[in-house]
């Protein structure tokens, strides 16, 4: 059904379920996987003295460097084809849902996958919603994953919570 599929991560629990959804269609459609880390910085032009955004872009590329070793892991486990990729919003004004966008538009994907917290009114509102943007100008379908709080996000999750419950 689906032959190249766009998952956005971000190293959060929303985006966890967001991949292992994606992992399993690709897996299920012998699909080739993209895992996308986007690193946006808007504090890069921030002119303080004593301020290096040096610092927290490279702390956000290493961010992103884990989480795509983490994403390739799984992928390899599940024998999914692709290669993880982490970019950077590319000049002032765009933000992450069209840094997602044009990738996946740059990847030719019949798929975007993306997590979402389900946010309402005022925290919508104030916090906004970067797979609202990515719904709105997709060139292509995209799946919304929401939070799940009642699961753990992953195997490793997983193996924490059962060594937590044995230590008891």
């Amino acid at each position: 059904m689906y032959k190249r599929i766009l998952v956005a991560i971000d190293g959060s629990e929303t985006s966890a379920h967001a991949f292992e959804a994606a992992l399993q269609l690709a897996r299920e459609s012998d699909a080739q996987l993209q895992p996308l880390y986007v690193v946006d910085n808007p504090l890069m032009a921030y002119d303080a003295a004593g301020y290096d955004p040096s610092i927290l872009r490279e702390a956000c590329l290493e961010e992103g460097r884990l989480l795509a070793a983490e994403a390739l892991t799984a992928m390899k486990r599940d024998a999914v084809a692709g290669t993880p990729l982490t970019v950077e919003v590319d000049r002032p004004g765009q933000d992450i849902a069209e840094r997602i966008r044009l990738t996946a538009s740059e990847f030719k994907a019949d798929l975007v996958v993306l997590g979402t917290h389900g946010r309402r009114g005022f925290r919508r509102f104030f916090l906004g919603s970067v797979a609202e943007r990515v719904v709105r100008s997709a060139c292509c379908p995209v799946l919304l994953v929401p939070t799940r709080h009642d699961q753990p996000t992953s195997s490793a999750a997983a193996a924490r919570v059962l060594a937590a419950d044995q230590s008891l």
